[in-house]
């Protein structure tokens, strides 16, 4: 069996997997990886860039070494060959978390609970709570779930696809070590700088395939592209300006705004301000079904454009390299 199609069964098995089951309550891959990117960081901080670069090479490349030695030692197995793709693929997918604590934010703020929503908000992103009301909060959940399609689900897939295992754990050990060293706090200023620069060249791909497929699965595509082209490049990230801006304009919502984070305010530009509407509880409801979308949608696409790169390798090594006959 091709390696493609392996590579397909394992992936879609993987989220459907992340789809059924979620992620496990104990022992989560991703957790052990983060206690082992920890000790490492115990034995190597120094308030240097290089250090802080030999910390990211360490990690990440453990990581992708770790699935290209699995991948090499089951290679001969088709059934272990899905198996080890669906575990990994499963392991590093965090769709259904992420949608999964969205909506009890939503519920939580339907219910008229403040006080338990700002409890939850914490386990989405960074944001004070107190200083949100309800809408606030929509807002946050809202921008969540549109960084973190990206992040914990379209842009494993795309570096799965590009380089199977390696690339789907490789990916989320960047992503991880971003979260864990990449902010501009006094301690990891420095030393988190390759870290948070490899997060971006990592997102990259995964950001603007994730901003085309809420064009597409979203309510109002134009008014996403439109959002996408005109607002993306005003956000200080390069990677979530065009997510969030795409996001925005497929529910028809503005983003963006004063923000705070642990008693730090930022003014950052609003996405969407001249077309969308303030978003309030119901758009939680609307992003998570528009963040399964894209996902779905995501692993088809990946998984073509490996087989389509996986037929082309293979007719030009046909071409270049011919059967030779002979005449007697």
């Amino acid at each position: 069996m091709r390696a493609d199609r392996l590579y397909a069964y394992g992936a879609a098995t993987g989220l459907l997997g992340d789809l059924l089951l979620g992620d496990p309550r104990r022992g989560h891959p991703v957790a052990a990886f983060g206690r082992a990117a920890g000790a490492v960081e115990r034995l190597l901080w120094r308030d240097h860039r290089g250090w802080g670069a030999l910390h990211a090479v360490v990690c990440a490349g453990g990581a992708a070494g770790l699935g290209a030695v699995a991948e090499k030692a089951v290679r001969r197995s088709p059934a272990a060959s899905v198996a080890l793709v669906s575990a990994a693929a499963w392991a590093v997918v965090g769709g259904s978390s992420l949608v999964r604590e969205a909506r009890a934010v939503g519920r939580a703020l339907e219910a008229g609970d403040f006080e338990a929503a700002r409890e939850r908000l914490p386990h989405l992103c960074g944001r004070d709570p107190q200083a949100l009301d309800a809408d606030g909060i929509a807002r946050a959940v809202v921008e969540s779930v549109a960084e973190n399609t990206s992040d914990a689900v379209v842009g494993a897939l795309v570096w799965g696809a590009v380089g199977g295992v390696p690339g789907l754990l490789g990916f989320r050990a960047v992503n991880t070590l971003d979260a864990m060293v990449g902010h501009r706090s006094p301690r990891y200023l420095r030393y988190g700088w390759a870290a948070a620069r490899l997060d971006d060249v990592a997102g990259w791909p995964g950001a603007r395939l994730t901003a085309a497929l809420a064009a597409v699965a979203g309510d109002d595509p134009r008014g996403a592209l439109r959002a996408w082209r005109t607002d993306a490049r005003r956000h200080p990230s390069p990677n979530a300006g065009p997510v969030e801006a795409s996001f925005a304009g497929a529910l028809g919502v503005r983003l963006g705004g004063t923000l705070s984070y642990a008693g730090r305010v930022e003014h950052r530009p609003v996405l969407n301000g001249t077309a969308g509407r303030p978003v309030v509880v119901r758009d939680i409801e609307r992003a998570a079904r528009l963040s399964r979308r894209v996902g779905l949608l995501a692993l088809g696409v990946t998984v073509a454009a490996r087989a389509v790169a996986s037929r082309v390798a293979a007719t030009r090594s046909v071409t270049k390299h011919p059967l030779k006959g002979g005449t007697s």
